[in-house]
């Protein structure tokens, strides 16, 4: 674990308290156990769920350039909470929903999220196009992360309308960032949204190139999106 502090501070310039490295530890015990009966994730070794999941999840916060947390997130498609529940750990006091259809999955959030004694989580066992349209969650966040959920147009038919106006999409991509965002132009502008930068993003040991796709809200989605559950995937906005 100190590798991964000093990885935090040398890369992402984050200095990790010894609570929040006390509550990193439980998780990735409990991830990797149930991950022995529970298909949660591909990555079943201690160094690459440090890097791949820990630090790659702590790295939107270098691309949060403001001076206080948010104060709501949702993570959409959060498998077993990447980013979202690290990203909770780092900023608790941010209201974190976190939203996944595989009911597995969503348990072991609720798990991680009782053992770790966390507060104002919520988790919804869900697909992204009904949450869009639940008024509790349109338009009230203040960012929205996905991380290897869909591909761009997809995406921020999934994300920006969550998030009010003047609020950040974060979506993290692989290697085919720029051509998934420059497809998505037509999407990200009837949704509300401007693209506001791509990031690119290095981890120590891992050779694909990665990115995190910041688009702003600059106004109001329509009501139409998202579209009925499915159809955002079958028929993009292109």
């Amino acid at each position: 674990m100190q590798k991964l502090v000093d990885q935090a501070r040398s890369i992402l310039g984050l200095s990790l308290s010894k609570e929040k490295i006390d509550l990193l530890k439980i998780y990735e015990r409990e991830l990797l156990d149930w991950n022995k009966q529970v298909n949660l994730t591909a990555v079943n070794n201690l160094e690459s769920v440090r890097v791949k999941h820990f630090l790659d999840s702590m790295t939107i916060q270098t691309a949060w350039d403001r001076s206080l947390p948010p104060k709501r997130l949702i993570d959409i498609g959060t498998g077993a909470g990447f980013p979202g529940l690290v990203l909770k750990m780092m900023w608790p006091a941010t209201q974190v929903t976190l939203v996944e259809s595989v009911g597995k999955k969503a348990e072991f959030c609720h798990h991680i999220v009782q053992l770790l004694g966390l507060e104002h989580v919520t988790i919804l066992a869900e697909r992204a196009e009904v949450v869009g349209q639940d008024p509790d969650h349109r338009q009230s966040y203040d960012l929205a992360v996905a991380r290897a959920v869909a591909r761009m147009p997809i995406l921020m038919e999934y994300l920006l309308p969550l998030i009010h106006r003047n609020g950040r999409v974060m979506a993290m991509k692989g290697e085919t960032a720029p051509a998934e965002t420059h497809s998505a132009g037509r999407a990200i502008h009837i949704l509300g949204g401007k693209l506001n930068k791509l990031i690119k993003i290095e981890l120590p040991g891992v050779v694909e190139e990665r990115f995190i796709v910041v688009v702003e809200k600059i106004a109001q989605t329509p009501d139409e999106y998202p579209r009925r559950v499915g159809i955002p995937a079958k028929r993009p906005i292109l």
